[in-house]
Order: C-alpha cells, then structure tokens, then sequence
C-alpha cells in the first residue's frame, strides 16, 4: 500500500510546500489549479490540520514495483 501518513511540512528553497510522509520520503503538494488543488498548504492552521491524513507516496509504489 502506497498511501502514507502526512508527519510533518516544510518549504523547499523555493518555498514550495514539501509534505514529510511517515516513510520517509516526501512529496511536493502545490496548490496549482487546474492541475494540482491543494488549497490547505497555503494556510498553516489548514496544514495542521492535515497532520494524519493519507497521501499516495510515488516513491513507495516504485519500490513495490521492482520488488516483484
């Protein structure tokens, strides 16, 4: 299962927000519309809030990919 637990945010050097994912790993969640709609990174009480919520990790479900 690829879907993993939002731990913790940090901006990039662009200042791009960055969710930190109970895996380890981390993804970018950019709040782009049409293409990407994440309108809760751009507050920090709305971010909080999201502390727990699940997000799909590509870097997971790569490596269960060559695993098989």
């Amino acid at each position: 299962m690829s879907d993993q637990r939002i731990v913790g945010f940090r901006q990039d050097l662009e200042g791009e927000w960055v969710a930190e994912l109970e895996c380890g790993h981390s993804q970018h969640v950019r709040h782009d519309p049409p293409w990407q709609v994440y309108p809760w990174v751009l507050l920090e009480e709305d971010r909080s809030a999201h502390i727990g919520t699940r997000l799909f990790c590509r870097r997971c479900e790569g490596e269960h990919r060559s695993d098989s």
